[in-house]
């Protein structure tokens, strides 16, 4: 059943890249990343109310609990690592092709395992480290197709950026471990899209409305509700799934980052993006890698 779940949740994380895609072309980057919170909170806020007002029964999967002090900085704690994740992605989508975003956000998995190893003092096998090395492989490979279209691994920023966003999302996913196994799923999902407009409000004051004149003007999108909604469809199965008991983190952080198949094949024939066989075959070849970490367990 969670695995299920994993794999709803990598459709539907899917096309929320390709609506933050939409997006974000030729469009700012930090009202973007606000608004589609805005538009999850709202569709939160009516669970919250419909919870405190007895409309949802208390053992119904769509209720949603009240939280102590402590859960709430813990929430709290998970927004500011996912919004500094978020941020680097957002800003770094904008600027690459999606068919060099995808592979690069297919190796958070591997980060995610070597955080299980260092954190959680989880044993990698021998079919794992083959794995590893292979997604280091095809990831060095890949970056030299970035090239042929100007993209320097070493030097561009965007890049970097990519990288540390999913760097953070693996933080995030560690995190999610500890967290999940001891509180409400849907407390979790409504607590963190709240603070994550909360915290947004003052991000917006400062980097972005002083600014605005100077940077890429906003303009309003069909695309950005969109990103809010399947973001909040594809968590919540997400959470869900770790929340099970016999879950496996490894297999669903592999199992999500396969919505950058869906990235990767919406860019090769929508946008028209260039070196797609070379990239698809390293993509893949970054896929297995993943594959064997999961095996190797």
């Amino acid at each position: 059943m969670w695995l299920l779940h994993a794999i709803a949740s990598a459709i539907f994380l899917g096309f929320y890249d390709i609506f933050k895609k939409i997006s974000l072309d030729s469009n700012a980057v930090l009202p973007i990343l606000f608004l589609s919170t805005v538009a999850g909170s709202i569709i939160m806020l009516g669970f919250v109310i419909a919870s405190e007002s007895g409309w949802i029964a208390a053992d119904s999967l769509a209720y949603v609990p009240r939280m102590t002090t402590r859960e709430h900085w813990l929430i709290v704690l998970k927004t500011v690592i996912v919004l500094s994740s978020w941020i680097c992605t957002y800003f770094a989508l904008k600027h690459l092709p999606l068919t060099i975003f995808a592979p690069i956000r297919s190796t958070g998995p591997l980060w995610t395992t070597l955080g299980a190893f260092i954190i959680f003092s989880e044993r990698l096998t021998p079919l794992q480290f083959i794995g590893g090395g292979l997604i280091f492989v095809f990831f060095y490979l890949f970056s030299t197709a970035g090239k042929l279209e100007g993209f320097s691994f070493r030097s561009n920023k965007y890049v970097w950026l990519m990288i540390t966003g999913t760097l953070l999302g693996s933080v995030s996913a560690l995190y999610d471990r500890y967290l999940l196994r001891e509180m409400n799923v849907m407390a979790v999902e409504a607590y963190f899209t709240f603070y994550q407009t909360l915290l947004l409000i003052p991000v917006l004051a400062i980097f972005w409305y002083p600014q605005r004149a100077k940077s890429t003007p906003f303009s309003w999108r069909w695309a950005i509700p969109f990103i809010g909604l399947f973001l909040l469809i594809g968590d919540y199965l997400y959470f869900y799934s770790i929340s099970l008991p016999d879950s496996l983190i490894s297999i669903i952080a592999l199992v999500r980052r396969s919505n950058v198949l869906i990235v990767f094949i919406f860019g090769a024939l929508f946008f028209k993006e260039h070196n797609i066989k070379k990239k698809g075959v390293y993509l893949i070849g970054i896929l297995i890698g993943l594959t064997l970490l999961v095996l190797g367990r």
